[in-house]
């Protein structure tokens, strides 16, 4: 099956593979450039990114919105034509001021989830930036489109459909991937992909619907697990217009992240990867280590001042700090650390270029 570009509105790039969000800095102005440089569409996190300012821990907010605007740039210099946007969470405090930055920074697209982003239209309104919702079932696809047509009389640029096999906070309960054969019966995982692809096509003909009543072309990436020119295919096949791919771009030369976090992609293996909780409640999906085995034996670590990161979070009641555990891990700090990873990082076996990842997805 031949890939054709990725048309987002009255942009294009030239391949339909969008580097999935990565936080806290795994996928910064470095791999992003990199993506978008080859072709593809390179997408910088968010989450807490100014980590690495002096004044992050005085001032969280204008660490992370400066270093926004600095990751960008840096992104933009590697790739000046190509397409480069930002993964934020609609879960982050202070959203809004962030999309604006972001805005402000010249990004191309903005991919939101962790939370449906129904303010995102209002936020960005006036504006050439692409928005894209993060869904991952019909019902929620259903709930974001209705909602931003009777608000705002608008559709997404793009739709994202993250699948059960995501790394990071998952859209789904524990009790949901159960049924799709992921977190405890991966004996059922093939019949599991099946029912997913089920609940794909659902999605697409939800998005149909808009495509129909606007006159618009509304393009849909499939994500989650996709890390071979076999799993594009299926998504394609299914009818997904391009790939949204993650894992993959860790144990690359070009991410941002420290070695020693590649590493322990490297050296995982399938009994490794897990289900966990965040300490927000969510599900989530990350590399067993000796802090996760400390977290899951219902040991709470101490933790920093809060650095306003999620809503719902309580810093006196949480098992440990989300924020803590990621910087923890960008910084190749791994037995501190949170190492959030897709279901099939284990299959990493080496470090590759970025050029690399992509000509093993193109088809």
């Amino acid at each position: 099956m031949l890939m054709k570009p990725l048309k987002i509105g009255d942009i294009e790039a030239r391949l339909p593979i969008i580097q999935g969000g990565m936080g806290i800095g795994i996928s910064l102005g470095g791999l992003a450039g990199a993506v978008a440089k080859e072709g593809g569409v390179g997408i910088i996190s968010t989450a807490q990114i100014g980590f690495r300012e002096e004044d992050f821990d005085q001032n969280p907010k204008a660490a992370n919105l400066r270093a926004l605007k600095k990751e960008y740039e840096k992104a933009r210099s590697i790739a000046p034509h190509g397409i480069i946007g930002f993964n934020i969470m609609v879960a982050t405090r202070c959203y809004e001021e962030y999309v604006k930055a972001a805005v402000d920074a010249g990004a191309d697209l903005i991919i939101s989830g962790a939370g449906l982003p129904t303010d995102l239209p209002q936020i960005t309104n006036g504006s050439r930036v692409k928005i894209a919702p993060i869904v991952s079932t019909e019902k929620s696809a259903k709930v974001i489109l209705k909602y931003w047509d009777k608000k705002y009389h608008r559709v997404p640029d793009l739709v994202v459909v993250e699948g059960p096999k995501a790394g990071g906070h998952l859209g789904f309960t524990r009790e949901q991937l159960l049924s799709y054969g992921i977190g405890g019966q991966e004996k059922d995982a093939r019949s599991g992909q099946a029912l997913y692809d089920e609940e794909v096509k659902y999605i697409l003909a939800a998005v149909k619907a808009y495509e129909e009543k606007y006159e618009k072309k509304i393009p849909v990436v499939l994500a989650g697990g996709i890390d071979s020119k076999e799993e594009a295919v299926n998504a394609l096949s299914l009818g997904a217009d391009g790939i949204q791919v993650a894992s993959r771009f860790v144990t690359t030369e070009e991410c941002d992240a420290d070695i020693r976090y590649k590493e322990m992609y490297l050296k995982a293996e399938k009994e490794d990867i897990v289900i966990v909780k965040s300490p927000v409640g969510m599900p989530g999906r990350a590399i067993l280590n000796p802090f996760m085995k400390k977290v899951m034996a219902g040991e709470k670590i101490p933790h920093s001042a809060c650095h306003c990161c999620l809503h719902k979070c309580s810093p006196t009641e949480i098992p440990y700090c989300i924020t803590d555990a990621l910087i923890h891990a960008a910084k190749g700090e791994v037995d501190e650390a949170l190492l959030f990873c897709g279901a099939n990082a284990y299959k990493a076996k080496k470090i590759e270029k970025v050029k690399e990842v992509i000509d093993s997805l193109v088809c």
